[in-house]
């Protein structure tokens, strides 16, 4: 007999709010919700697409006092667009249990955001920044705060948010439960994690930074040169419905898309450098399916969901190991299958080799038809010097042809 949400110790009126859809738990929903419920602190490790949001979310539900329109809990996220699907999704419930969510992240008015949280929100998601600027500012308190959260936890500990983290937590009491949520946590991380958390029961519904078995990898080894080409050929000769290409730069997203669209491709570039209006309205397109291809920076590699995404593409692999497991992870969501496509070319060969060390995976590139591979691999050496590759040369020729330093440009930041 298959569990259900009432044997997990969630109330009455949560279980008659919750959404038609869902019926049966999860194997992280089921073995997080008790714990939560409990008082617990919880390190929880599970796939995406796994049910993490309702995981932490419902029992934070369970447990706010509709009565009181102080802050209860806190749910830190890493993106505005993450922090907006998980509004969504709790608020789903909330609605109709009489409690406010509000949500506060950048690319908003601070002034609309600021006026939700004088209503009484119980339950806030934020990105730190934001949330950080509204506490500097008494916009917002966390004196009543019972239950923190950090959803994709593993990039709320690296170094880029780390510090306005540590600095969210000194105004929060000493004294709550603590929740982190992720995919992956590579073991540098695992100590600021153990250091926010008090003897916090650890709970895996996967293993530790594992990618999702329903996901089939294919790796095809091209020259750098040709990944434009290649991806789009991939795109012409395959009937898919919809594809996430995931690149490492902004620019590369905007350049990468006006190409495709040239050749008569359905397609949009979505980065953080897009006003968050317009960021809002590519993604719900893409969502609705009225865009066929998104190609994207990172921003989209945690926690987003689209309904049956059949394939992502890696047009260029990740420098950081654990986000080609959350890049992936978009497709093959909620027990479905789902195709992931890297293009590699020699020069990432030790991305590459960090991924099969992460995931414990073999990955074996293979040839793409039409495709020759005349770049050479980074470490061919000559009597022991590197041997750069003719095409490197010839491009070294032109940089020093350059006359001025403004025909020169200039190197986007990463996403």
């Amino acid at each position: 007999m298959p569990m259900t949400f009432a044997s997990l110790q969630l109330n009455k009126m949560v279980l008659s709010a919750l959404p038609d859809q869902l019926t049966t738990p999860t194997d992280i929903q089921r073995l997080a919700i008790p714990a939560v419920i409990k008082g617990k602190d919880v390190l929880a490790l599970a796939h995406t697409g796994s049910g993490k949001t309702y995981a932490f979310g419902l029992p934070m539900l369970h447990k706010v006092d509709a009565g009181q329109s102080t802050l209860q809990s806190l749910v830190l996220v890493p993106t505005r667009e993450l922090a907006s699907q998980v509004t969504a999704s709790l608020l789903d419930v909330a609605s109709q249990l009489g409690i406010r969510v509000a949500m506060l992240c950048g690319g908003v008015a601070p002034e609309a955001q600021k006026a939700e949280l004088e209503l009484g929100a119980q339950i806030v998601v934020a990105t730190p920044g934001r949330l950080l600027d509204f506490l500097n500012k008494g916009y917002v308190s966390l004196k009543s705060l019972q239950i923190l959260a950090f959803d994709e936890a593993d990039r709320l500990l690296e170094m880029g948010f780390w510090p306005d983290v540590q600095k969210i937590i000194s105004f929060a009491p000493a004294a709550r439960q603590t929740l982190l949520f992720s995919a992956t946590l590579p073991e540098t991380l695992d100590q600021a994690a153990m250091g926010l958390m008090d003897n916090p029961d650890r709970v895996a519904a996967s293993k530790q930074n594992s990618v999702v078995e329903e996901i089939h990898e294919q790796l095809y080894l091209v020259n750098k040169g040709s990944k434009p080409q290649a991806l789009i050929a991939l795109l012409q000769q395959n009937d898919w419905p919809q594809v996430l290409v995931f690149v490492s730069e902004k620019s590369a997203a905007d350049s990468l898309a006006k190409r495709l669209n040239k050749k008569g491709i359905d397609v949009a570039a979505l980065h953080g450098d897009k006003e968050q209006s317009e960021r809002e309205q590519i993604l719900a397109n893409f969502k609705a399916q009225q865009t066929r291809v998104l190609i994207t920076t990172d921003l989209l590699s945690r926690g987003i969901h689209v309904d049956a995404l059949p394939v992502v593409i890696n047009a260029d692999l990740p420098d950081n190991a654990p986000v080609y497991v959350h890049r992936v992870g978009r497709t093959a969501r909620a027990g479905m299958n789902g195709l992931a496509i890297s293009l590699v070319c020699h020069g990432e060969t030790v991305a590459l080799n960090a991924i099969r060390k992460l995931t414990g995976r073999p990955m074996e590139t293979t040839g793409l038809e039409g495709f020759l591979v005349t770049d050479k691999p980074a470490d061919s050496t000559v009597g022991g010097e590197r041997k750069r590759a003719p095409r490197d040369k010839k491009a070294n020729r032109r940089s020093q042809a350059k006359r001025s330093i403004k025909q020169f440009k200039p190197k986007r930041n990463h996403s």
